[in-house]
């Protein structure tokens, strides 16, 4: 593979190979599903020898079914057929979460800090979802530890699984997938984990080519973002009901939507 990496060029998918990318998520289970049935219809009109399917991370918080939906992904991989891959991205919400639900932070104001910084950023909306309170009238502290105990019954271990081996980025051909975007100017090996989940600005308003072009997620907008460098595929599922997925063929780029309503 890494021949092949090193020879097609950017902005071009590997030979013989589809790619769909699929924006941020955030709960929206009844989106995903209309999406992956527009992703079959599409792949019933023509096949090549190869389909990956990128999930480009924030399958939580926010939206009310993100429990039924990590349950879709973690448990059934094949929810768009056998002849599928699919390569589950982390999301900066998937990190804050985690971060949030460490055992170590237990009983320490770090820890309640990550907490409430988790739950004003659409961590009540996941708590719910696994049936979990979350009573922000106690104390900080408290609070944060009550929550970490609660979710360690409620959710499921493949859940937690899932979740803790998402993985940073995806590369296919002269494609980069990655949830937030990368430093411009840095090596790929040498990207920190911060900047490929957390990252805005500085690559967001860089106009240079990459080695490679990024299809990311993370800045929600009102329409795809198709540049030469980048690709932003992050629709604001959660708010708007516009679910996004960019496909790529050879250096054809086309894109499936679907607009429902937020849940």
């Amino acid at each position: 593979m890494s021949n092949l990496l090193d020879t097609v060029r950017p902005g071009h998918a590997p030979p013989a190979t589809r790619l769909y990318a699929i924006g941020d998520l955030h709960g929206q289970l009844p989106l995903l599903e209309e999406l992956h049935e527009a992703i079959r219809r599409d792949l019933e009109q023509n096949a090549p020898e190869r389909v990956v399917a990128v999930y480009l991370g924030d399958y939580v918080d926010r939206g009310r079914d993100t429990r039924a939906l990590i349950d879709l992904l973690a448990s059934n991989g094949k929810a768009l057929g056998d002849r599928v891959e699919t390569v589950h991205l982390a999301g900066n919400h998937e990190d804050l979460m985690l971060t949030a639900l460490d055992a170590d932070q237990a009983g320490t104001g770090r820890g309640a800090g990550m907490m409430m910084s988790w739950l004003q950023n659409g961590g009540v909306q996941t708590l719910a979802s696994y049936g979990v309170a979350a009573d922000t009238s106690a104390p900080f502290t408290e609070l944060a530890d009550a929550i970490r105990e609660a979710m360690a019954d409620a959710m499921p271990a493949h859940h937690r699984a899932f979740l803790e081996q998402l993985k940073p980025y995806h590369r296919e051909g002269g494609y980069l997938f990655v949830h937030a975007g990368i430093r411009p100017g840095v090596p790929l090996e040498q990207q920190s984990r911060e900047d490929l989940l957390w990252i805005r600005k500085d690559f967001l308003d860089c106009r240079k080519a990459h080695p490679f072009v990024v299809v990311h997620g993370h800045t929600p907008t009102r329409l795809p973002e198709m540049l030469d460098n980048r690709l932003g595929i992050d629709t604001g599922a959660f708010a708007t009901g516009r679910l996004t997925s960019v496909v790529l063929e050879g250096s054809e780029r086309r894109l499936l939507m679907v607009n429902g309503r937020p849940v």
